[in-house]
């Protein structure tokens, strides 16, 4: 009687023999050094021999010198250390069949061939394509997500450099403020606000706010819709003695420049981030796959556009939830060598995945109810606050995989359902009555 494989296991095989088929077709291996004005390629034959080796540079003459050179090795597997390197990109983008090696492994595979610690270009090329020869049959393939997804992830991860630019800002206003007007900072609470950035300009120091007197006080409240009636009385209360504790008149001077200037580039730098905004939410509703990510509770419409650019980037791993797990950096390392065994964070990951999944999983045990108890069982436990966010995070992950290979949005009580019917011990130590769906 034929053994029946379910589907996965089918899909998980033929990709297998796919893989294996396509690297036997591989004749030549190189090793890729990137640098940021030129880069060093070394190919070898099947058996070790090097078969061309050159330097080019990082322009148009340059790279079109290297797929001249390459030319003449259609079969070819290029190893490169894997970083943020527009050479990487454009690798891919030419076609290549590119192997990306961890920092730490290069080091490795080169300290395996020069033990002396000799490092040069050419030896680490050597050393990344006599690896790829011996051992790349299992490594993994680098692919390049399609244009959107990448646009999607390129966006969201600018607008996180731009929130944190924006925060530095913020800091560095409240801090010159600090110096020379506490009257400021004593008013406005939420530095984080365009209204106290545009208090900063409008009344750059103590002296000008007690000049300008009550009625302009009134209007700028009123312009920037600051309604409270008992904040703003406290906040009148504070202009009008604004003048009595603050800095040496050359600290006014000085310091109410660079307060204003911050202020104005904090406007400007609100503004692109408004923008990028709409573009995020536009990219994000055009992708198809969009609704999987909006069912997730607590993501919200800033969270889910980048948990998609960066887990649809990764769909292939969708049918192995560990490695999943790992690149996000929710699963542990794990070190045991005799009677020591520990187990501690995983710091080797996609860092901005693991924050973006962090935040995500810190907001969902707020809406979902299984999530919650999973992750107080584990504060009982006496796990951290991160630690208990990190297993539930790995529990998500595996959902999200699932959602991902059944192209089936998150819903709670199918997922409450299977748990009862797994017996998990998350529904035994709180049951949640299922509410079935009408049929219509």
């Amino acid at each position: 009687m034929n053994r029946v494989i379910p589907t996965s296991a089918a899909a998980t095989k033929r990709k297998e023999s796919e893989k294996m088929k396509a690297w036997n077709e591989v004749t030549h291996f190189a090793g890729f050094d990137w640098a940021k004005d030129h880069h060093d390629v070394l190919v070898l034959d099947g058996t070790g021999k090097i078969a061309s080796e050159f330097r080019f540079d990082h322009n148009a003459t340059g790279w079109t010198l290297c797929q001249e050179k390459l030319k003449q090795f259609p079969k070819l597997a290029i190893a490169v250390e894997a970083g943020h390197s527009a050479a990487i990109e454009r690798l891919v983008a030419l076609d290549y069949r590119v192997y990306p090696v961890h920092p730490r492994s290069s080091k490795s595979y080169r300290t395996r061939k020069l033990p002396s610690g000799t490092k040069t270009d050419r030896r680490d090329c050597w050393a990344l394509a006599d690896a790829l020869r011996l051992e790349g049959e299992s490594w993994r393939v680098l692919t390049t997500p399609e244009p959107l997804v990448q646009q999607l992830r390129l966006l969201c991860r600018d607008e996180v450099t731009l929130i944190e630019q924006r925060t530095a800002l913020i800091n560095q206003l409240q801090q010159a403020l600090y110096e020379y007007y506490p009257a400021a900072l004593e008013a406005f609470e939420d530095w984080c606000a365009p209204s106290a950035w545009a208090f900063v300009e409008c009344f750059p120091t103590p002296q000008t706010l007690v000049q300008a007197g009550k009625r302009k006080w009134q209007n700028f409240l009123h312009a920037h819709k600051l309604f409270h009636p008992e904040l703003n009385q406290k906040r009148l209360e504070i202009f009008a003695r604004a003048d009595q504790f603050c800095g040496p008149a050359p600290a006014i001077a000085a310091k109410s420049a660079l307060a204003v200037a911050v202020a104005k580039m904090l406007q400007t730098l609100e503004a692109q981030l408004a923008r990028y905004r709409s573009l995020i939410t536009e990219c994000f509703k055009q992708h198809p796959d969009h609704a999987l990510f909006t069912s997730l509770p607590g993501a919200g419409p800033k969270l889910a556009p980048r948990l998609l650019g960066e887990l649809i980037a990764l769909k292939p791993l969708a049918d192995i939830p560990q490695a999943l797990q790992c690149l996000a950096g929710m699963a542990p390392v794990s070190y045991q060598s005799g009677k020591v065994s520990v187990v501690y964070l995983r710091h080797q990951c996609n860092r901005f995945l693991r924050h973006t999944v962090h935040l995500w999983v810190d907001l969902s045990r707020h809406y979902c109810d299984w999530a919650r108890i999973y992750y107080e069982a584990h504060r009982k436990k006496g796990q951290s606050h991160a630690c208990a966010l990190r297993c539930l995070g790995m529990r998500w992950l595996k959902i999200i995989a699932a959602m991902i290979r059944h192209q089936t949005p998150y819903d709670a009580a199918v997922h409450t359902r299977n748990q009862l019917q797994h017996g998990s011990w998350v529904m035994q130590l709180q049951p949640v009555q299922i509410i079935k769906k009408d049929a219509s």
